[in-house]
């Protein structure tokens, strides 16, 4: 892999992680197409998960660090007796839904009867195809989940949920989640993370405003949500690529440069996002993730039709 590879791939990262178009499945097509795809890839790829964690805390550190000091507020108030469920406020209400939406990630370590395979192994399945059939058909699907979301955004708003600092276009919707809210983000997150294609903040972030929360919170939560489940998933990735045949064989000076590209457009990608719901231009990201996964399927039926990657010439298989 060379330092130009590390850059696409770093954009790519740094773009697709936090905007509604799913950074696993635009990787799968970017190494798809640039022929890099491979177990050599995978410790690259988790360093470029550590470049947008980065992206993450950097933009959040604010709201990051007040839900530290809450969390530690929280645990003492629970072993002295004073906790309250009533009288949580916004950043206790976000910790505990926080953890909660997390749960069903534990879903993921589950076994899969009659096989010697995890839940979570179907994720590495999907991702590592050479026919790029499931990730196309899950863009698909992003895209008809941010449909949904705009819809759902724009009934929150003729129903008159109003924020109370006023009216604006930030203000439509309820500003906290329940715990039913909470686990259904938490499992529509498990689904992003099984399916390349699903983009994990767009589709929880839609979860999130079929509810009825307020967009900018629903948007806010799931940027937040991200921290641990980047760090768990880098964390899972970093072990398979010890572990794997080929080990760490990937140049120091490329992983440096992929992650600095993927902090610094991961942040970018970030104030976009914002600017974009606050906007009311989210049908952008519908129309996109909606031609991508059409213009896949029929490059993978091709694919299929043929035997060969319609881009480098390689052999493929199913």
């Amino acid at each position: 892999m060379t330092i130009v590879d590390a850059i696409i791939q770093g954009i790519v990262q740094g773009l697709t992680e936090f905007l509604p178009v799913s950074s696993s499945g635009h990787l799968a097509i970017t190494q798809h197409i640039t022929g890099t795809a491979g177990e050599g890839n995978l410790f690259f790829n988790v360093m470029l998960h550590v470049g947008t964690l980065v992206a993450v805390i950097a933009f959040y550190h604010k709201l990051v660090w007040s839900l530290i000091k809450e969390f530690f507020s929280l645990v003492k108030d629970i072993f002295t007796g004073k906790f309250k469920w009533s009288q949580m406020n916004y950043e206790r209400n976000m910790i505990v839904m926080l953890i909660i939406a997390l749960l069903p990630l534990g879903l993921m370590f589950l076994p899969i009867p009659g096989t010697d395979m995890k839940v979570k192994d179907l994720a590495d399945l999907f991702a590592g195809s050479q026919i790029l059939i499931v990730t196309a058909c899950s863009l698909l699907l992003t895209s008809i989940l941010l449909t949904l979301g705009i819809i759902f955004n724009k009934r929150n708003c003729s129903k008159g949920f109003k924020h109370m600092r006023g009216n604006s276009a930030e203000g439509n919707g309820k500003e906290t989640y329940t715990v039913l809210d909470a686990l259904c983000v938490g499992l529509m997150q498990v689904v992003a993370a099984l399916l390349p294609g699903v983009s994990r903040s767009g589709s929880t972030l839609s979860v999130g405003e079929m509810r009825g929360i307020n967009k900018q919170k629903a948007l806010d939560f799931t940027f937040v949500m991200a921290i641990p489940s980047i760090l768990a998933a880098a964390l899972l990735e970093g072990l398979d690529a010890v572990k794997s045949p080929e080990g760490i064989n990937v140049d120091l000076v490329v992983v440096l440069v992929g992650v600095l590209v993927s902090a610094v457009v991961g942040y970018l990608s970030i104030v976009i996002f914002k600017w974009f719901l606050k906007s009311d231009k989210m049908l952008i990201f519908v129309a996109y993730t909606a031609v991508v996964g059409i213009a896949f399927i029929v490059i993978s039926l091709i694919e299929i039709n043929t035997g060969h990657n319609l881009f480098t010439g390689a052999p493929v298989s199913l």
